[in-house]
Parts: C-alpha cells; sequence; structure tokens
C-alpha cells in the first residue's frame, strides 16, 4: 500500500491530492522562507490561529443559508477574511502601542483560537450541517478530500508561488536591509504588506491539507533546513522548497496509505526528519562539522605545543601530544625526536616568535589582532610582510 502510494498508483484522486499537497509545501517553504529571514517567523503562527474562527462561521452562515456547511471555498474564505482581521490587528497593535511584536502576537493567538474553539462547541451541537469531519482543519486531512478540493488547494498553491516568486527579489531586499530597500524607492511598508498577505494566503489554502496548528511549521521548518547548507539565498530557498515538497509528498503518500493517521502532523514528521538531517549532516553548519572542526583544532593545538616543546628541550608528557608526534614522524615510538621533528620544531618556534613580535607591533599601533597562532603566520601575511618583519626583529636567517 505504501509503495503504491509513494509510485503515485492509488489513483487518480491520491495523485492530485499528492500534487496539491507537493505544491503547497513548495510555496510555504519558499513563502516561509522571506518570513525567516525577514526575522518575523511567529507572524505565521498568528496568522494560522486566526483562521479557526473564519472556519466556523462560515460553517455557521452556509448551514444558516441552506448550503452545505463543508463547502470547502466558502470554509478557506471565512478562514481569510478572520485571519485578514487577525493580521490587521497585530499590525495595529504593534505599531501604534508599546507592546512588542511577540506580546502582541501572543494575545491575537489567544484571542481568535479560543474564540474559535467555542464556534466548534456551538457547531457540534447542532443539529444540521455536516459538521462530522470539520476537527480535520486542526490537523489536516488528505484521505477524505474530494477531487474539487484538490484542484482548489493545487491551483491555489501554484497560484501563491508564483506571485512568491514574482516578488522575490523585492522580498529579499526588503529582508536583509530594509533602510537600504526604502533609500532604493522600494515601498517597504506595502512590500511587507504583500508578504504577509502571501503568508495568509499559503495559511488558508493549507489548512486542509497540514492543518491551522501545522501549517506554521510547514513555513518555518524547511526554511530553517536550508539554513544549515548554505550562506547565499537562493540555494536556501531552492533548498526549502525541495524539502517542502518532499515533505508535502511524502506526507500526502503516507496519509493516503494509512488513512487514520492524520495528515498534517505526519507532513510536520517528515520537514523534521529533513531539519535533523541537516542539523546533523550539513557539510559546514552541521553538528558533525562543527566536532570535525573542534577535533581538527585540537589537535593542531597539540601539535604546536609538542614542537614547541621540543625547540625549548622540554619534555613532552601528554600522551596524546606523543601520539600525534609519532604519526606525523615527528617522534619515535621510543620518545627519541627524529629530524623531520627537529626541523619542525625549529620552524614552529621561528613562527611563535614572529607572532609574538607582530602582535606587539599591532597592539602598539593600536590595532586589534583576531587572528591566532595556530596557523602560520604565511597564512595571514605576504612574504614581503614576512621579509620585513625579519629584518626589524632580528629573526632574519633564524632557522
Amino acid at each position: 500500500m505504501l509503495l503504491e502510494a509513494l509510485t503515485l498508483q492509488l489513483g487518480y484522486n491520491a495523485t492530485l491530492v499528492a500534487f496539491g499537497a507537493s505544491t503547497l509545501g513548495i510555496a510555504a517553504a519558499i513563502c516561509g522562507s522571506f518570513l525567516y529571514l525577514r526575522k518575523r517567523a511567529l507572524v505565521s503562527d498568528a496568522i494560522s490561529h486566526a483562521t479557526l474562527p473564519g472556519v466556523g462561521l462560515a460553517f455557521i452562515v452556509m448551514v444558516a443559508l441552506g448550503f452545505d456547511g463543508r463547502w470547502l471555498p466558502g470554509l478557506l474564505a471565512g478562514s481569510a477574511i478572520t485571519a485578514g482581521l487577525g493580521l490587521w490587528w497585530l499590525t495595529s497593535l504593534t505599531r501604534n502601542t508599546r507592546l512588542t511584536e511577540d506580546a502582541a502576537i501572543g494575545a491575537v493567538l489567544s484571542v481568535f483560537f479560543g474564540f474559535g474553539i467555542v464556534l466548534l462547541t456551538v457547531i457540534q451541537s447542532m443539529s444540521s450541517g455536516r459538521q462530522a469531519g470539520l476537527e480535520d482543519f486542526l490537523l489536516g486531512a488528505t484521505a477524505s478530500m474530494l477531487r474539487n478540493e484538490a484542484w482548489t488547494i493545487f491551483i491555489a498553491g501554484g497560484l501563491a508561488l508564483a506571485v512568491t516568486l514574482l516578488l522575490r527579489r523585492a522580498f529579499l531586499m526588503v529582508s536583509f536591509d530594509p533602510g537600504f530597500a526604502e533609500a532604493r524607492g522600494l515601498p517597504v511598508g506595502r512590500i511587507d504588506t504583500a508578504l504577509l498577505a502571501l503568508v495568509l494566503a499559503v495559511t488558508v489554502i493549507g489548512l486542509k491539507v497540514v492543518g491551522l496548528i501545522l501549517i506554521v511549521a510547514l513555513l518555518i521548518i524547511p526554511p530553517a533546513a536550508a539554513r544549515f547548507w548554505s550562506e547565499r539565498t537562493d540555494v536556501i530557498i531552492a533548498v526549502a522548497g525541495a524539502i517542502g515538497g518532499l515533505s508535502g509528498f511524502l506526507g500526502s503518500a503516507l496519509s493516503a496509505a494509512y488513512p487514520n493517521v492524520p495528515t498534517g502532523p505526519v507532513i510536520v514528521i517528515v520537514a523534521f526528519a529533513a531539519f535533523a538531517i541537516s542539523f546533523l549532516l550539513a557539510p559546514e553548519r552541521g553538528v558533525l562539522a562543527g566536532l570535525r572542526r573542534h577535533r581538527d583544532f585540537q589537535t593542531r593545538v597539540h601539535l604546536r605545543q609538542g614542537l614547541i616543546a621540543i625547540a625549548q628541550g622540554q619534555d613532552v608528557l601528554e600522551a596524546r601530544t606523543r601520539h600525534l608526534l609519532r604519526r606525523k614522524g615527528y617522534m619515535r615510538r621510543d620518545g627519541v625526536v627524529t629530524d623531520a621533528g627537529e626541523r619542525a620544531a625549529r620552524a614552529t618556534a621561528q613562527d611563535e616568535a614572529r607572532w609574538r613580535i607582530w602582535r606587539n607591533e599591532q597592539a602598539q599601533a593600536g590595532i586589534l589582532v583576531t587572528q591566532h597562532a595556530i596557523d602560520f603566520i604565511e597564512t595571514h601575511l605576504t612574504p614581503d610582510e614576512i621579509d620585513a618583519l625579519d629584518t626589524r626583529s632580528g629573526l632574519r636567517g633564524v632557522t
């Protein structure tokens, strides 16, 4: 069953749902990347929770008018209205009061979500409207999604993705340097509003797939994971989109294969798995890479200290240092220093003297020195600068 879901062999509707969830994942991840770079990630949490009252109110209004209360476009329209109200309230609180943005987010999130829970309780007591399954908007559900609902999500997600890519340059400029963007004549306020409107759109679109509680994870986890892999924004955005799309596809496939498994949590778990892999295995910023750099740094420190001790005629006492010296061929197993070790010790002692003199000169000139003396000074100064340093210090010809 799972293999059939992953290879899109469960039928047309399941295939359409998978593509819709993938499109939503890509759109949410790319849109969330700009929000992440703008350092406003929690805004999406307030927007997502503000959709719940809209779902409840739309259901009640449609039932009162004699329509099917679970008609998806009507529910999405209602959620968009209350999410827009929540976003407006959040922006007003931030701009017109002394509340910080995180405090305003807490106020908006709690008030709207509490109101939504009250409405859902009222709806459950209604005698008509086919309210069964309305709770799917909390955690998402694709197994019960109808074909027209899947088409709605697929098309709306594609439109949100297209608009995000169209405005990506303006979003990047405002995310990194709003002052510079304003000096260039860009309407920073409008661009911010457009970004938040896209976040709102993606949130509303993703209600049926991921649910309002977890859509924020699909907006934030993929760009956070992508950040481990690169310093370049275009690479971060591309990797985030790939993680979001893969999470949506795998999550919807697992939900189709196992209908009792809620879609939203599965999608978030897949996204978190990608985050965990990035956190551990990213070549530059991952944990294992950091541990490797730390180990290499310690190795260089031990080697340098051992060679300096040899140059000063001292015994190398630490076992790890002796092991590293033997591995480099600088010391025999019986503790006798080799010719290569003697040469390396003299070179290290000369380099240590150069570092000491250069640092003193920089300190006298009032220059802050940030380089450490683990590397040889040739990695920081040119041959001409080293030659001049040796001439001033009397180190020329010392070997």
